[in-house]
């Protein structure tokens, strides 16, 4: 008797959405929203204000519930496997939520106490090291410079290990040098097996971190796939002889533009 072989499992997306819509009253927000997130990538989500980058973050992560659709994280059903789901996330907004009272190693220890892990203390240590927060760990955060707190806030929302991390626009307000210092510590996140969805404003983050970019217009993805997929989707221009491949930001505005050229007419 033979043993037919076994087929070679795929491994499911940390997150899948299928034909999510939302609606606040008579603004449609979400408009059948499809996405897959692989396990430990990151993942960007670009769109305008208003976009409803946030709206589908608050979904995911059990905030929100959606009008239609279906989403799963981390195999957890987001409508009725919400407290799996929760277990399974951390959620960073766009505003560092750290005591500036406290010392960046307080603020790390009180959070690993309020979910009654051991050893809160070397927790706090090992995150203060992977996030180049060592020197000012027993510093009160109000001294902090903005990229520090926001590493800071990022560390603590990883204590208990979360599988997925969502980012909403973390560097909303850093100056240059500090949006550097949070990009390195995402890729840390990504190189330790965390899947990461990031919905960002700024075209040259996504170029920077994402392994898939998705673009949310009016509450549709019009494009998703690889920053080089995502290119190749405009010719590249020629100025005197000299071959110039687009940009994310070309890609963006062009396909943005046309979506909303489509709908006007």
């Amino acid at each position: 008797m033979s043993i037919p072989p076994t087929e070679p499992q795929v491994e499911q997306p940390a997150i899948r959405v299928r034909g999510l819509e939302k609606s606040f009253k008579q603004v449609t927000v979400l408009r059948g929203v499809d996405v897959d997130v692989a396990r430990g990538s990151i993942f960007a989500l670009l769109g305008s204000n208003g976009a409803g980058k946030t709206t589908m973050v608050k979904i995911l992560s059990t905030l929100l519930k959606a009008d239609a659709g279906t989403a799963r994280v981390n195999g957890f059903d987001v409508a009725t496997q919400a407290a799996d789901v929760r277990e399974s996330i951390s959620l960073t907004g766009q505003f560092a939520a750290v005591d500036q009272v406290l010392s960046g190693r307080e603020n790390l220890v009180l959070v690993a106490r309020l979910r009654h892990l051991k050893d809160p203390g070397a927790i706090a240590d090992d995150l203060l090291r992977r996030f180049s927060l060592t020197e000012a760990g027993n510093r009160r955060v109000a001294t902090y410079s903005g990229g520090m707190r926001r590493r800071l806030d990022i560390a603590m929302s990883l204590i208990g290990n979360p599988p997925v991390i969502f980012l909403d626009e973390p560097t909303t307000g850093l100056d240059p040098e500090a949006r550097i210092e949070v990009w390195q510590a995402v890729r840390e996140l990504a190189r330790g097996g965390t899947t990461v969805l990031l919905t960002t404003q700024y075209l040259d983050e996504a170029e920077q971190l994402a392994d898939r970019i998705a673009i949310l217009h009016e509450g549709r993805i019009i494009v998703n796939g690889t920053l080089d997929e995502l290119k190749r989707l405009l010719p590249p221009a020629e100025i005197e002889y000299v071959e110039k491949q687009p940009t994310l930001e070309d890609v963006f505005l062009t396909l943005v533009g046309a979506a909303t050229d489509k709908e006007q007419r």
